[in-house]
């Protein structure tokens, strides 16, 4: 298939499967992998593979860079403790129990031959990465708490460097090159810190960059120059550019962001990363189903389901150890949100990236990649389909059936609004008798005003589904403001000079509005 076609498939694919999940109210990166194990294995689409190569020179820095950019650094720095504890000791600590937990199991179920601690070790440090994408989405949409959302996004964006440095380590010395313990230390130190430094440099310069300029095409290019150099320059000098690519995206987002970008330069920015993002983790997901061998995984389904476990094992251990010690702390987490952050765990793509790049002689190389990535569909399939029915069970999600039924009101008054709406035509066309349409306009008013007083009452009831409607309702008319702004300037009615004058106060009262970089939200 010629690239351009297969570029286009993809995409309609993922249209697809993103109308099939809103339909069956599926996590849609779950529902790519679904679709992407299904068609890779009927050989439909034959997909580019998705190589290590791949990975970082195309999605990993745009997914790092969109993450990075809209996490606020005020409420990043309020979960400093908590984040940094799970996404560095605490991700070695789980290294090592599961590695621990997984040899004895293996051995004693008969996985392969000789399954040493360092193979466990090696598979441990494969898996280290969490990947929340499919957890944050639903933390957005049904309402959870910031916070919750707050430190499993952070937690990804710090541990997927920390990880592929410790996988390095590991798989070095289990490849039969010399181990210190000290030397691995500094190394880490060095190619963290030089990643973060790079970053850093990177960032404050395209702030500075931004803040001379008022054009909104170059400072979304400028930003992209962010996120793929800084990768790119740390890469080359062999430091972390995942570390360099975050560190870049969270200057840009809190500081070139809020200090050289107007109102409707910043909207644009916002948006095209949102796409980027959409995008890319669109095809990505695919591509991990496209991986896949469904065979593999059933041949191995009992070793993968006791090495998930085994890891699952060792996250609890560390999540629920690591918020112990905070109880005492100014970040302590609530004892149900620790379930939450264990099973939101997910791994996803570097995990299998990584596993395609182990060396050819290692011992069981390909069992190891196998334990993977059934590992990874695994975690997407169970974790991801049950997230929401977990958020529900600990009281997570704010007003679930008021939500649902506010959500159910609403349509009904909309659906009576539309059915008065055609009354009305037909009373102008003489379709019926006055007196037919008078009581029926009668009858659908009255019911109007019963779903308003519900309406009313639920507003009461729950004050945050009020502030949601005012907020989405503020939004719309602000855009409508936009359109009409634009369409008067077009007819000659509106001077240009005004319009973009009116555009940019309302641009900068949407961006006043928006709830990401509002009020703090704590446990």
């Amino acid at each position: 298939m010629r690239v351009e076609f297969l570029f286009v498939a993809l995409f309609l694919i993922a249209t697809a499967v993103a109308l099939a999940a809103r339909w069956l109210r599926v996590p849609y990166t779950v529902a790519l992998v679904v679709a992407g194990l299904c068609l890779g294995n009927t050989h439909i689409v034959s997909p580019p593979h998705l190589t290590k190569e791949l990975l970082y020179a195309v999605f990993l820095p745009g997914l790092l860079f969109e993450a990075a950019f809209h996490l606020e650094y005020k409420k990043f720095l309020k979960n400093k403790l908590a984040v940094s504890a799970l996404a560095a000791p605490g991700l070695v600590v789980a290294i090592g129990l599961t590695a621990v937990l997984l040899k004895p199991a293996a051995n004693w179920l008969h996985f392969i031959d000789q399954f040493s601690y360092a193979d466990g070790l090696v598979f441990a440090a494969l898996l280290a990465a969490t990947d929340p994408i499919a957890v944050v989405g639903l933390f957005k949409s049904l309402g959870a708490p910031k916070r919750l959302a707050i430190l499993v996004e952070g937690e990804s964006l710090l541990n997927d460097g920390t990880a592929v440095v410790i996988f390095t380590v590991i798989v070095g010395a289990v490849s039969g090159g010399s181990f210190s313990l000290a030397a691995s230390l500094v190394d880490f130190l060095r190619v963290v810190g030089m990643g973060l430094g790079i970053g850093l440099a990177v960032g404050y310069g395209i702030s500075k960059a931004i803040q001379r300029i008022e054009d909104p095409m170059i400072e979304i290019t400028l930003t992209t120059i962010a996120a793929y150099g800084s990768f790119a320059l740390a890469e080359h000098f062999h430091f972390s550019g995942v570390i360099a690519t975050v560190a870049a995206g969270m200057l840009c987002g809190n500081y070139g962001a809020t200090t050289g970008m107007s109102p409707s330069t910043r909207l644009a920015v916002e948006s095209f990363w949102e796409y980027v993002a959409f995008a890319l983790n669109s095809v990505v997901f695919l591509m991990l189903g496209f991986t896949v061998r469904i065979s593999q995984l059933i041949a191995s389904w009992p070793a993968i389901v006791v090495a998930w476990l085994a890891l699952m094992a060792g996250r609890a251990v560390v999540v629920y150890g690591i918020g112990g010690l905070l109880q005492k702390t100014p970040e302590r987490v609530p004892s149900r949100w620790l379930a939450v952050i264990t099973w939101g765990g997910l791994r996803g793509g570097l995990s299998m990236v990584l596993a395609l790049g182990l060396p050819d002689s290692l011992a069981h190389r390909e069992f190891l990649i196998t334990l993977t990535f059934g590992a990874v569909v695994l975690s997407i399939l169970l974790q991801g389909m049950t997230m929401a029915p977990l958020l529900r069970r600990l009281g997570l999600i704010h007003a679930g059936a008021a939500r649902a039924q506010y959500a159910l009101e609403q349509g009904a008054l909309q659906t009576v609004q539309s059915a008065l709406g055609s009354l009305d035509v037909m009373a102008r066309d003489a379709v019926l008798a006055p007196d037919v349409v008078a009581e029926l306009r009668a009858e659908y008013e009255a019911r109007a005003r019963e779903i308003g007083t519900r309406l009313e009452d639920l507003h009461l009831q729950d004050s945050e589904l009020r502030e949601e409607a005012m907020l989405r309702t503020r939004r719309a008319l602000m855009f409508a403001e936009k359109d009409a702004a634009t369409r008067l300037a077009r007819s000659g009615s509106l001077s240009t000079e005004a319009a973009e004058a009116l555009i940019r106060d309302i641009d900068a009262r949407l961006v006043a509005l928006d709830p990401v970089r509002g009020g703090d939200d704590g446990a």
